[in-house]
């Protein structure tokens, strides 16, 4: 670890003392300073490039993409392995009730003729 700073060296120490393996793949490492876990994954070099790529134009790091992954199989209890996009079902019940508004008619504004009359419209919201 020649060029890392001493305070990372002694925190990797201590981690490295707390090391367990979930698979040959995976390992949880605790760590006490922070209070937080790394896992480490195996991946494909070109996968990790293009998701670490991907969430940098979204304006996040891999890490909290990986979170929000976690956090999202915490809460549904699912995982999708699919190209084709999914909703979610919080998506689905919002597009159920604006589905129910259309039908009655309900909470729907125009067409409108020219910009003028829908900025006269939401003027008056």
């Amino acid at each position: 670890m020649a060029g890392w700073p001493r305070h990372y060296k002694e925190k990797r120490k201590t981690s490295l003392n707390l090391k367990l393996p979930i698979d040959k793949n995976i390992y949880i490492v605790y760590t006490f300073v922070t209070m937080q876990t790394v896992i480490h994954v195996r991946a494909d070099k070109e996968v990790k490039e293009n998701a670490a790529e991907a969430a940098k134009e979204l304006g996040l790091s891999l890490s909290d993409i990986i979170n929000a992954s976690l956090r999202n199989f915490i809460r549904t209890r699912e995982i999708t392995f699919s190209d084709a996009p999914q909703m979610t079902p919080e998506l689905e019940k919002l597009l159920d009730r604006v589905e129910e508004d259309i039908k009655h008619n309900r909470n729907i504004v125009g067409p409108f003729k020219t910009a003028k009359e829908a900025n006269k419209h939401l003027d008056s919201l």
